[in-house]
């Protein structure tokens, strides 16, 4: 299955615009492909008490992983136009924990301007379930 990076990127766009922001102003959006050849969305929703906030990464994953899908095979992440959001830590070992070995993690600045990356670059020596075993 190719991946269509626009697609996604256009899908976490969508996303970004149910963000919930109140606090930050800091709105983000992401898409997730899953194995399957699903798309769910996330944006991030903050609160209050910022220990309760979940990024928009794990909104897309867990809406994903709440419906039955648990490989991802890529995912688009957006923030503010013209500027790359990189994923933060938390989020970066959820997608450990459901990406598929050859994860796409596309980051884009608009429909146009995007790089993708794999996990081992944005988070090399990864603790994951192999390291349980």
């Amino acid at each position: 299955m190719e991946i269509d990076c626009k697609e996604l990127i256009l899908k976490a766009f969508q996303g970004r615009e149910n963000a919930y922001a109140p606090y930050s102003g800091f709105k983000v959006g992401a898409a997730v492909l899953t194995e399957d050849g699903n798309i769910y969305t996330g944006c991030n929703i903050e609160n209050a008490s910022y220990g309760a906030t979940n990024c928009a990464e794990r909104t897309a994953i867990f809406k994903a992983v709440s419906e039955g899908h648990e490989n991802v095979k890529a995912i688009a992440i957006v923030g503010e136009k013209n500027k790359y959001t990189y994923p933060c830590g938390i989020c970066r070992q959820v997608m450990a924990e459901f990406a598929l070995p050859d994860i796409k993690i596309i980051l884009a600045k608009n429909e146009r301007e995007y790089i993708v990356k794999t996990l081992d670059e944005i988070l090399p020596g990864a603790f994951t379930k192999k390291d349980l075993l």
